[in-house]
């Protein structure tokens, strides 16, 4: 899949789970946080967000996916990015911190070992 394809995928899902409630009743700043893998990906899309909805910030912050897992838990952030799904242990610590949350899996990705013959 091509980036753009994959930035417009991605945006459309952004902008549908942020448009699910009127914007007056949200933040006038969105924090996301967490994969840095992802970051570029979300860098631009928050961009596009933002020139679509005049007044509304987008942070994106890169502390990793475990450490965006730990400000979404704490409270810290509204999105999370991850390059995994998340764990049993920062499921128990948003439930113990009352937040709720809804995982949206939007790509996966894999890494490929190529080894060029001449090197063997």
């Amino acid at each position: 899949m091509k980036t753009n394809q994959l930035k417009r995928i991605m945006a459309t899902t952004a902008m549908a789970f942020l448009g699910a409630a009127p914007l007056t009743s949200i933040a006038q700043v969105v924090k996301v946080d967490g994969s840095s893998t992802v970051f570029p990906i979300t860098e631009g899309i928050a961009e596009d967000f933002q020139k679509a909805n005049k007044g509304l910030k987008v942070t994106v912050g890169v502390s990793g996916t475990g450490g965006g897992f730990k400000k979404l838990c704490r409270g810290e952030t509204d999105i999370q990015n991850a390059s995994r799904p998340i764990l049993q242990k920062e499921m128990d610590d948003c439930k113990a911190a009352g937040v709720e949350y809804y995982e949206l899996p939007v790509a996966f990705d894999a890494l490929t070992v190529v080894i060029n013959p001449k090197h063997t």
